[in-house]
């Protein structure tokens, strides 16, 4: 009974041992392949599975998952002869476990040799100047020339990014010089532009304003001339109708006696201002012309006091 216990504890430990050897729990996401007597048998995907003891194997692990691969940093020629450092970064991932097993040894390794050398190859096409502008071009055609030979290794490049270009430190210099220059070309062209559209503006504005103060002035003068026309016509409407009123006065009853006393009052105040206001005087030459005039003037006066005073109709 003890040897029959014994036997199949054995039996045990072997199925147990034989379970964990053969029992296969593939996760999401993956493949693995295969080997019976060392010939490809089949390919497991994610789930559990169980080996056939001593035939079957586990040949190799494909992850189907999205694989990112740092391509190291090479020297590479451009089209004008200047050696550049450049490093990127690859995409890959397995489309088929079975050719990326047995396609190629190791299809991680091949892809970042095919990487580097379909660079040199597209840097070698393109000058140094270009390389900084057309990163986008030249990730499409490194990724086109690893896709293309990648298809029989089972697996798809999906990108592959430029991560740095790095030229001599002497190129580095050369071109920082140009930068600058170029910057002070633009900045000198920006300060020579403002300052044409500077002058622009102010020969504008004083344009303007010269048509502005023309125009005022000629307003002004045209305002001036229509003041004065007004002002010398009502003048002379003033002394028309002034003349009118002693025209009509002279012809009253003792009009033209009123009016020959006006004017001998005026002549008598305006020789008494002169004989005020100056102390030299011109008098005519001919004095009896002012005696004349004076008793003139008092026989008016006493020929005014003896005529009776204007009944006003």
């Amino acid at each position: 009974m003890s040897e029959s216990l014994i036997v199949v504890g054995v039996l045990a430990v072997i199925i147990i041992i034989l379970l964990f050897k053969t029992a296969v729990i593939v996760p999401q996401r993956s493949e693995y392949i295969i080997e019976r007597l060392g010939k490809y048998s089949k390919s497991f995907s994610a789930g559990f599975h169980i080996l056939v003891p001593f035939i079957e194997n586990i040949a190799y692990k494909r992850s189907l998952k999205e694989e990112v691969m740092d391509i190291p940093s090479q020297d590479c020629i451009t089209n004008d002869n200047v050696s550049v450092s450049v490093d990127g970064i690859l995409y890959i991932q397995v489309i088929d476990s079975k050719l990326s097993a047995y396609g190629i040894d190791n299809y991680r390794f091949a892809a970042s040799q095919l990487a580097q050398t379909s660079l040199r190859s597209v840097l070698g096409r393109i000058e140094l100047d270009r390389t900084f502008e057309e990163r986008e071009i030249l990730n499409q055609q490194v990724v086109s020339a690893i896709d293309e030979a990648a298809q029989n290794w089972g697996i798809k490049v999906l990108r592959y990014e430029i991560k740095d270009i790095r030229p001599p430190q002497t190129v580095m210099d050369a071109m920082e010089k140009q930068m600058k220059a170029e910057r002070e070309k633009r900045a000198s062209i920006a300060t020579s532009e403002g300052d044409r559209q500077s002058r622009i503006n102010r020969a504008e504005g004083l344009k303007k304003e010269a048509i502005e103060v023309s125009e005022g002035e000629k307003q002004k003068r045209i305002n001036e001339a229509e003041g004065q026309a007004k002002e010398i016509e009502l003048v002379a409407q003033a002394t028309a109708e002034g003349i009118k009123k002693v025209a009509e006065s002279l012809n009253l009853a003792g009009g033209e006696t009123a009016a020959n006393l006006r004017v001998a009052e005026k002549y008598i105040a305006e020789f008494g201002n002169l004989a005020k206001e100056n102390n030299t005087m011109i008098i005519p030459a001919n004095m009896g012309d002012v005696s004349s005039m004076v008793a003139t003037v008092m026989s008016v006066l006493g020929h005014t006091k003896k005529t009776p005073p204007i009944q006003s109709s």
